[in-house]
C-alpha cells in the first residue's frame, strides 16, 4: 500500500472536497487552485509517475480523461474550454508521486500551450 497525499485523501484519511468518484476514479479540488474551477483526477490505484505506466493503464488514463470532460459539462463550462495537465517528474512540475490529471477552468486561460 502506498502513502502519498492522495492515497490518504482516497481512503478518506485526509478531508477534501471530493466532487466525483467511481469505482476506479475519485475527483477533488486543488487547495491550491490556478483557475476558478482546478479539480484533480486520481486513479484510485497508485500509480507514481507517467513513467511508470504499462499497456494495460491505458483504460485507466482514458477514465480519467473521460471523468474530465464530464465534469466539465456537468459543470457548464465545456464548450466554453478547458485545459488538462499531466505532469511528469520534478522537472514536469509533478509533486505528488501518484498519477493524476489536473482539469482547469472556469475562466479564460491566459497562457496558450499550443
Amino acid at each position: 500500500m502506498t502513502n502519498t497525499l492522495f492515497d490518504k485523501i482516497i481512503r478518506r484519511e485526509i478531508p477534501a472536497d471530493i466532487v466525483y468518484e467511481d469505482a476506479d476514479v475519485v475527483a477533488f479540488r486543488d487547495i491550491h487552485p490556478q483557475a476558478p474551477v482546478h479539480v484533480l483526477f486520481v486513479p484510485r490505484r497508485s500509480i507514481a509517475t507517467l513513467n511508470d505506466l504499462k499497456p494495460d493503464d491505458a483504460v485507466l488514463v482514458g477514465k480519467l480523461v473521460l471523468a474530465a470532460a464530464a465534469y466539465a459539462k456537468r459543470e457548464g463550462f465545456a464548450e466554453s474550454g478547458y485545459r488538462t495537465i499531466m505532469n511528469c517528474n520534478r522537472d514536469g512540475g509533478q509533486t505528488v508521486f501518484h498519477v493524476h490529471l489536473h482539469l482547469l477552468g472556469g475562466a479564460p486561460l491566459h497562457v496558450p500551450l499550443g
